[in-house]
């Protein structure tokens, strides 16, 4: 379907590197998060302080083993962040555009300490809640910048695997955000706040790592920086000789200047393609269900059987299984391509998440837990199921958006596919436990149900994007595909920039 455009030369040096894994601090700093809000929200002392009703319940937790923890106050602890997040992404994409790449995460990384600052020190709900809001401004400017740098800073030929060190970094985060939690429970009664406080760490290592680390070539030269733009593009490349790759950034920037109003352009019905598939990979990964489990493992542990500490053990076990699997996708993504990887993992996940809904469904009464057997059984399946999103739509969620935009709209388009992302993460958190509630076991089979529709999207929908240089994306891939073709059209495309 698209052919594979020279390989521009560069060398794999030092300082391209750390560039690349200073970066992706912005993926600990976003995973860290994730891991660390479920483990907190069932800790004894956190609920005694802030949601003694919840606490309450959990005592009682044989009335209903699938409602102890349904509380809306309690999921908006976690899923408040999101929705700070998604307004954040649209002045991070504005942020990006005029002041570039990585002042935007020199900006992510200040909120994002400030949250771990007033998270820690809090001693009332909405000072937690500040702080949750804090985090999500960090959260939605680390997100929309660091994809983007890391697309834009890697050579073509590798730019898979080093744009899915952003979602490795997310996974370490989570593993790390697992294991504080098991030893911050322990700590009575101030562990969560250990856990909380500790959030500023990879923000600390992310602001230091934002004075160090170049800007993006392309976001030099679409700032009219030409010279700078080569400098850096060098640098990066470790060679002299960029002309190749330099021209084309050029050129790819000369276009993106006939185009005033981004965002406009972004309705154009050319635009629609990677539009639609950057919006659609952020709701399909969340409707795979992973951050439900992410978020409350724990809770889901403790739910099938497990006590406080063997849940958080546990769930530290499916993070090492979350970030091993990952380096799975670093190797294979530039050699295998995006497509195989997310229709091998689409069948694994739907075999799994059906499973344990089967499990759950004839097993797991609404008082009772599962014998340890079963309960070993649920965890392996979890592993199994983490396993295989963490080498597809982990990673790709965030690659495939970052890859597929042309420059004149790619901060503008990304912005809509973070805020995707973040809103529904946001549904997701809100919901999960109140889903789990009324839905009980059938809540697997929601999940399963989407991921049959995901791999069906990628089988009639989705192009190849392995090998394709990001400024030659439309040429290669949108107008060869045999339905994106329809909307990109000559004609359509030269009245589309004449109206923006």
């Amino acid at each position: 379907m698209t052919s594979v455009e020279p390989t521009f030369k560069s060398k794999m040096t030092v300082y391209v590197v750390s560039c690349w894994i200073l970066a992706a601090f912005g993926g600990l700093m976003f995973g860290y998060d994730i891991g660390i809000s479920g483990g907190v929200t069932a800790m004894d002392d956190f609920l005694i302080k802030f949601f003694p009703k919840v606490h309450e319940r959990k005592l009682h937790a044989k009335e209903n083993n699938y409602c102890k923890y349904d509380d809306q106050l309690l999921q908006l602890f976690t899923s408040s962040l999101y929705l700070a997040a998604l307004v954040a992404s649209f002045g991070a994409s504005k942020a990006c555009t005029l002041f570039g790449r990585k002042p935007t995460i020199l900006v992510a990384s200040i909120f994002f300490m400030a949250g771990a600052a007033f998270s820690a020190a809090a001693e009332h709900r909405w000072m937690l809640i500040i702080g949750r809001i804090l985090f999500g401004i960090g959260v939605g400017f680390g997100n929309e910048a660091v994809p983007l740098f890391l697309s834009e800073v890697a050579p073509v030929q590798h730019r898979g695997a080093v744009n899915i060190l952003f979602q490795l970094f997310v996974t370490i985060g989570i593993l790390i955000a697992n294991l504080v939690n098991y030893g911050a429970s322990m700590l009575h009664p101030y562990g969560w706040r250990v856990s909380l406080g500790l959030a500023g760490t990879p923000a600390l290592v992310l602001f230091f790592g934002s004075m160090v680390i170049t800007e993006s070539p392309a976001s030099l030269v679409e700032r009219g920086r030409d010279d700078a733009g080569r400098t850096a593009l060098q640098k990066i490349r470790g060679v002299d000789d960029v002309d190749a790759e330099y021209v084309q950034i050029k050129e790819a920037c000369e276009q993106a200047k006939l185009i005033k109003h981004p965002f406009q352009k972004l309705m154009k019905r050319s635009s629609m393609p990677p539009l639609i598939i950057g919006i659609m990979m952020q709701v399909f990964q969340q409707f795979t269900g992973i951050n439900a489990i992410m978020f409350y493992a724990p809770v889901l542990f403790q739910t099938v059987g497990f006590k406080s500490n063997a849940s958080l053990l546990s769930a530290v076990i499916t993070g090492t299984v979350n970030v091993l699997s990952t380096f799975v996708s670093i190797y294979a993504v530039d050699k295998t391509g995006r497509r195989k990887l997310l229709l091998q993992a689409s069948v694994q996940m739907f075999i799994c998440q059906t499973a344990i809904g089967a499990i759950l469904l004839v097993h797991l009464k609404t008082t009772g837990t599962l014998d340890q057997g079963l309960a070993a059984v649920v965890v392996v399946l979890v592993c199994l199921y983490v396993m295989c999103f963490a080498w597809s739509w982990g990673p790709l969620g965030w690659l495939i958006p970052s890859e597929t935009f042309p420059i004149e709209t790619r901060t503008a388009g990304f912005a809509f596919a973070v805020s995707s992302n973040m809103l529904f993460t946001f549904l997701i958190a809100q919901a999960f436990l109140s889903m789990l509630c009324h839905m009980r076991a059938f809540i697997f089979f929601f999940f399963s149900a989407w991921i049959l529709a995901m791999g069906l999207f990628v089988i009639f929908l989705l192009p190849e994007t392995k090998g394709v240089p990001i400024d030659v994306m439309t040429e290669r891939v949108w107008k060869q595909h045999p339905v994106w073709k329809k909307f990109m059209g000559d004609e359509d495309e030269k009245r589309s920039r004449e109206m923006a």
